[in-house]
């Protein structure tokens, strides 16, 4: 289980913008990452949202916090770069996690699980804690959490309406409309285009509506045991998500013993992406604590 890489050395210094695509074969199926950062200390590793490849994860958080930590971004199984069929359930594709941590030569890892990268990054903390020293929670919620399995409702109108004002619909998802909202929007769909070699290759729409189906059972799932986490936590969501209601932050942090709860005003699904910066410095004060 040797990583298959090309030509990039592990923790290169380059912007997320221009770092090379590689992969690595974990049980005969090929899975798409990239790896920026000093290669010292413990690795931040990456889980996205619903969706999203390589080119989804937001450079400007990632450069940042790549100035003193490795970071690892990948693509899930059956999507973007990567090889074999879209996991039908959130466990599945923790499990993944768990063995490409594992194939990538891994003790121990720091952990950023944005919207189901969360519900992700939960279950891969409950099955495998002491592979995890760190944990940040953004824009996600519980198993059973309230409105996560309704997701698909809110979501096809505002692609519709992305695809008629000619808009990426995270335009409409991810921001509040006020005009804070719609600026930070802008911002940050410039930044997702600031790659222009090498893309990564976007969902097919059968692996895109695989993963709907993940969410939606997660949504309905019986809730985890939260309190048996005592991985140190950071919780972060904007005050106006629609997409994973606001809610379950507030009750993430609730159950996660010591949690830490940072909660964006005007801000939606994409707080982190609208206030990057803050983000990046809270993140990397978490981290280093």
């Amino acid at each position: 289980m040797a990583p298959t890489n090309t030509n990039n050395p592990a923790g290169s210094p380059t912007s997320f913008v221009n770092a090379p695509n590689q992969s690595i074969t974990v049980n005969g199926i090929p899975f798409a990452y990239r790896d920026i950062g000093p290669t010292t200390g413990v690795p931040l590793v990456l889980f996205n949202h619903w969706g999203a490849v390589l080119d989804n994860f937001d450079p400007g958080i990632i450069d940042g916090l790549a100035q003193t930590r490795r970071i690892i971004a990948t693509d899930y199984r059956g999507i973007g770069g990567s090889g074999g069929t879209a996991p039908l359930t959130v466990g599945e594709m923790a499990d993944d996690a768990i063995q490409l941590i594992r194939a990538l030569g891994f003790e121990t890892v720091d952990v950023l699980g944005f919207s189901l990268g969360g519900f992700i990054a939960q279950d891969l903390a409950l099955k495998a804690p002491e592979w995890v020293r760190r944990l940040i929670l953004a824009g996600t919620g519980p198993a059973g959490g309230p409105g996560i399995d309704k997701v698909g409702s809110v979501t096809w109108p505002l692609m519709l309406k992305g695809l008629l004002t000619f808009r990426d619909p995270k335009f409409y998802l991810f921001f509040t409309s006020t005009p804070n909202g719609r600026r930070s929007a802008s911002q940050y769909l410039r930044r997702l285009k600031a790659r222009q070699k090498n893309r990564d290759k976007g969902p097919t729409p059968s692996a895109f509506l695989r993963q709907l189906k993940a969410i939606t059972a997660w949504g309905k799932q019986v809730p985890q045991d939260l309190g048996r986490l005592r991985t140190p936590t950071l919780i972060v969501n904007g005050d106006s998500d629609i997409m994973v209601p606001s809610i379950n932050s507030i009750g993430l942090a609730n159950r996660i013993p010591n949690a830490q709860l940072v909660i964006y005003e005007d801000a939606g699904h994409g707080g982190i992406f609208q206030h990057y910066a803050d983000f990046v410095d809270k993140a990397l004060t978490f981290l280093d604590a």
